[in-house]
């Protein structure tokens, strides 16, 4: 499929590790247009192993889709084959963990084969009303959602066109068949303490939610403030970070929310009068953020350009200074998620910046 306003989105996922510990997110029965099922490769045709346990079958629809990455190896091919091999290693390992099977319902490849991961989902989508239980982002998100594993390493690069096109019509039809709405789709580290599935995927994933209501004939779903607190990583991080330090702290900007970071938050919240919890929920982002605008300069600046440049794929220079090319990209950015283009972040646009 080729790729018009969401050409910037592409990302990656982490081999899952099974945990306790997750967010319990709502479901949703709202009607949405059908999406045609995208090509599935099954278990038999890409040679699995049987599963070394009975599989659980959830008896109802999973709530929400759970993105990771493979953490293994970009430069592959982008053949039949080599996606074949990746389902078998990724089966083998997650075997070895003993997980009686893939953990993940879903496995893409760089060159954009779907592959059905653990035995049998492959007949619960097309039945639309049970699913395979997995074991891919902990307790209790294992027996509420669909796990998708991307072929590739995101930390740094975004993935290739073939796998995000792949993503993209796979999210869909798990929509359509499922009753899941498109702001239903998240990140493994939303769920626990890890790096997958890379902070380029991670960042993209409100474009592809975006992009996923679109085929749905849905309103993409509004920017939110995200929650971060202690063990969390990335460019979200830094964003609060720059963010403390404009307000008067003196944090460390280094992308790791550790006890340092937690205890400048709790500062934070103490002197502005809100709850004191460490945890960067959306009332303290309303206290963080500084709208900025041609001009301005310092910290929060820097956030942004960081966000634009590091996140989101618009070249920007991270110098504080909010200039005339910091204005020209955040106009590009406001134009690609569909907000107002002003050239000013508000509110709205520091959500879309960090969501």
């Amino acid at each position: 499929m080729s790729i018009s306003r969401r050409g910037l989105m592409r990302g990656g996922i982490v081999v899952s590790a099974a945990a306790a510990g997750a967010t319990v997110i709502g479901t949703t029965t709202a009607a949405l247009a059908a999406a045609p099922e995208p090509s599935l490769h099954s278990t038999a045709q890409w040679g699995a192993r049987p599963p070394s346990e009975p599989l659980t079958t959830v008896p109802n629809r999973p709530s929400y889709i759970v993105v990771h990455h493979t953490a293994t190896s970009n430069d592959v091919a982008n053949t039949q084959a080599q996606a074949y091999t990746l389902a078998r290693n990724v089966q083998s390992w997650h075997m070895s963990q003993g997980w009686g099977d893939s953990g993940q319902q879903f496995t893409i490849s760089r060159g954009g084969y779907i592959m059905e991961g653990r035995h049998g989902s492959i007949s619960k989508l097309r039945g639309g009303t049970t699913f395979i239980r997995g074991i891919h982002a902990g307790a209790p998100a294992n027996g509420e959602s669909i796990g998708i594993e991307n072929e590739g390493l995101y930390t740094g690069v975004q993935p290739p066109g073939a796998l995000y096109d792949s993503l993209l019509n796979l999210c869909a039809h798990l929509c359509s068949q499922y009753g899941i709405a498109a702001s239903k789709i998240f990140g493994h580290r939303d769920f626990m303490a890890t790096q997958c599935p890379g902070d380029k995927l991670y960042a993209m994933l409100p474009q592809l939610r975006a992009d996923v209501a679109e085929k749905l004939g849905q309103q993409p779903p509004p920017p939110t403030w995200p929650t971060v607190k202690k063990g969390a990583s990335g460019e979200r991080v830094r964003s609060i970070q720059y963010l403390l330090r404009q307000a008067g702290d003196t944090t460390a900007v280094d992308g790791a929310f550790g006890p340092g970071t937690e205890t400048d938050v709790r500062e934070f919240q103490t002197a502005k009068g809100l709850t004191v919890d460490g945890v960067v929920g959306p009332q303290t982002w309303a206290r963080l953020v500084v709208v900025s605008k041609q001009g301005a300069s310092g910290e929060a600046v820097k956030a942004i350009q960081r966000q634009l440049n590091n996140n989101h794929g618009i070249s920007t220079t991270v110098d504080g200074a909010f200039g005339p090319g910091t204005t020209t990209s955040v106009r590009t950015f406001q134009t690609r998620r569909s907000l107002v283009v002003d050239g000013v972040v508000g509110p709205i646009t520091w959500q879309a910046l960090v969501g």
